[in-house]
């Protein structure tokens, strides 16, 4: 990585996570760690916050379908869960990640929380594009992909989905970048250190997803969140 860097377009490089052969030990570790940092960020809030805006006036005897996509091992939807629970709602919680060593770590850290299942599966395919949810959520996942990609994929998503997408992002910012190479100090960890760089310099400006929320058709909910996230919700 240049320390000399722009942020005007969003980089074409891949991260190491792309690899969904990754697994093992690394794997766990990356998990472990990335959930640490983004609890020190505050970074998951930004999906909780946004879901309790969503549900506010869904009626609590109802059960609402939630799925995750990109769910890594599970954090996110533990995090739902808690929430669910702590407020009184019915949920069905559905984790969704293309790499089987993250589901399996997933399904081990979730053995007390019923209300979650998590499944195997590319959200490209039949299977995931056939089914309907009330909400789908995509936590630091959406920036894995090319423009066309996510206008396709939200266009069909959205035409599955009852309430809403909630998006929860990186800003694409040059102070974002330089701040968490100042916390790779701090990190015993290289493909955190590697990825994390390049997933700010594929994270998105305001413009980007204003661009794209008019390519789906729907009006632009988004606010800017610390620690330079996009909490971005599509609603119908």
């Amino acid at each position: 990585m240049s320390f000399f860097i722009s942020t005007k377009y969003r980089t074409d490089q891949e991260e190491m996570m792309d690899d969904f052969s990754i697994g093992g030990d690394l794997l766990r570790d990356v998990l472990d760690k990335l959930e640490n940092i983004n609890r020190w960020l505050g970074g998951n809030l930004v999906t909780v916050n946004a879901l309790k805006k969503v549900l506010k006036k869904h009626p609590k005897n109802i059960e609402i379908v939630i799925a995750d996509i990109g769910c890594g091992h599970g954090d996110i939807l533990r995090d739902v869960a808690k929430f669910g629970r702590k407020n009184g709602y019915k949920m069905k919680l559905i984790g969704v990640d293309a790499n089987a060593t993250a589901i399996a770590y997933a399904n081990e850290l979730s053995t007390e929380y019923p209300e979650l299942v998590f499944k195997t599966e590319d959200i490209f395919s039949d299977d995931f594009k056939n089914r309907e949810f009330d909400i789908v959520l995509a936590t630091l996942f959406l920036h894995h992909f090319k423009e066309p990609q996510l206008i396709s994929f939200l266009s069909d998503t959205l035409k599955h989905t009852k309430k809403a997408i909630i998006v929860n992002d990186l800003h694409r910012h040059k102070l974002a970048y330089y701040l968490f190479l100042l916390l790779s100090i701090f990190i015993k960890n290289k493909m955190i250190i590697n990825d994390g760089l390049i997933s700010v310099l594929r994270g998105f400006k305001r413009k980007d997803l204003i661009r794209i929320s008019e390519k789906i058709n729907v009006k632009p909910q988004i606010s800017w969140k610390w620690a330079f996230r996009f909490q971005w919700i599509i609603q119908k």
